[in-house]
C-alpha cells in the first residue's frame, strides 16, 4: 500500500461481513449496510497541539476498530478500497475475541 496518513489521520480497511444470516439467508449486496467495523491498516505520526508537541495515537496498526457510519473519506488504491479518517473518528477498538456475560438472577 502506498498511502502514508498524516498527523491524527488513519487508513482503515473494512472487515466484510458473512453474505448469509444464521439462517442461510442471502443477503444481496444492495440491501446490506456497509460494515462499521474495520483494521487499521497506517496511522500518522501524531495529533499536534497548539503548542507544538506531538502526541502519539492510542490507536495502531493491526487493530480492529468500531467506527461511525459516515465517518472518514473513502479512497480505492489498487483495486482495494480503505477509509481515511481522524482517530477522533473511532469509536472503539475491538479485543481479540468477544464474551458474552450472563446476568445473574
Amino acid at each position: 500500500m502506498n498511502i502514508r496518513p498524516l498527523y491524527d489521520r488513519i487508513v482503515v480497511k473494512r472487515i466484510e461481513e458473512q453474505e448469509t444470516t444464521r439462517n442461510g439467508i442471502f443477503i444481496p449486496d444492495s440491501a446490506k449496510e456497509k460494515p462499521q467495523e474495520g483494521e487499521v491498516i497506517a496511522v500518522g505520526h501524531g495529533k499536534r497541539l497548539e503548542d507544538g508537541k506531538l502526541v502519539a495515537l492510542d490507536v495502531k496498526a493491526g487493530d480492529r476498530i468500531l467506527f461511525g457510519k459516515y465517518s472518514g473519506s473513502e479512497t480505492e488504491v489498487d483495486g482495494t478500497e480503505y477509509i481515511i479518517m481522524r482517530e477522533d473518528d473511532v469509536l472503539g477498538v475491538l479485543n481479540g475475541t468477544a464474551r458474552t456475560t450472563k446476568k445473574a438472577s
